[in-house]
């Protein structure tokens, strides 16, 4: 599973999630299924840079292919030189042929390197870029998180405070209840 397709099953977990009560911006999702896919993220970033670092191994044997070549053509060159080195016309000729190839087999070997180095720095950004994606999105899912369950919290809190408040209430109507039930004493004196 490609890394784009397991940000694709977050935002879609994301979307599925049910809404919490009384806030609407705030959503439950399946923590499991989350740490599941973000543990798919970290097993395929490496393979990314694997794919990176296959391009700029390509890079270097496409340059040193290239270079052989041009020795090889070089060597071969020089060599036919040698063999019709009489005739001065066709040594001239043998060397500007020589000269051309080179020159030609250099400006490949450039355009080859210069190609694979921009592989290389493509594939760099977008891991680069995927890895920073997948950092920001973990991060706002727990600032999220976070603020959902401080929330939650609070209104505990404030439902506990409530109902001590209303339990002390109660007790107040009990307390003056109280002296009313005592027996009355007669300030008559007694009768003997």
């Amino acid at each position: 599973m490609s890394i784009e397709e397991i940000l694709d099953d977050m935002e879609q977990l994301l979307e599925k999630a049910s809404s919490v009560p009384f806030a609407q911006h705030k959503a439950i999702i399946d923590g499991e299924r989350l740490a599941e896919l973000i543990n798919d993220i970290r097993l395929n970033l490496p393979q990314e840079i694997k794919h990176a670092k296959m391009v700029a191994f390509d890079r270097d044997r496409i340059i040193k292919e290239a270079e052989a070549k041009a020795e090889q053509v070089v060597r071969q060159a020089e060599d036919r030189a040698k063999v019709i080195v009489s005739e001065e016309a066709i040594v001239r000729e043998a060397k500007n042929r020589a000269v051309e190839a080179v020159t030609k087999a250099k400006a490949d070997c450039d355009e080859l390197r210069a190609q694979a180095n921009a592989d290389v720095a493509k594939a760099r950004a977008e891991s680069e870029a995927i890895k920073q994606a997948t950092d920001t999105y973990i991060v706002n899912r727990f600032k999220d998180a976070e603020a959902y369950y401080t929330n939650a919290l609070k209104d505990v809190q404030d439902r506990k405070a409530k109902l001590e408040k209303l339990k002390r209430r109660a007790k107040k109507p009990d307390e003056q209840a109280a002296p009313a039930d005592k027996p009355k004493t007669s300030d008559s004196p007694k009768q003997s």
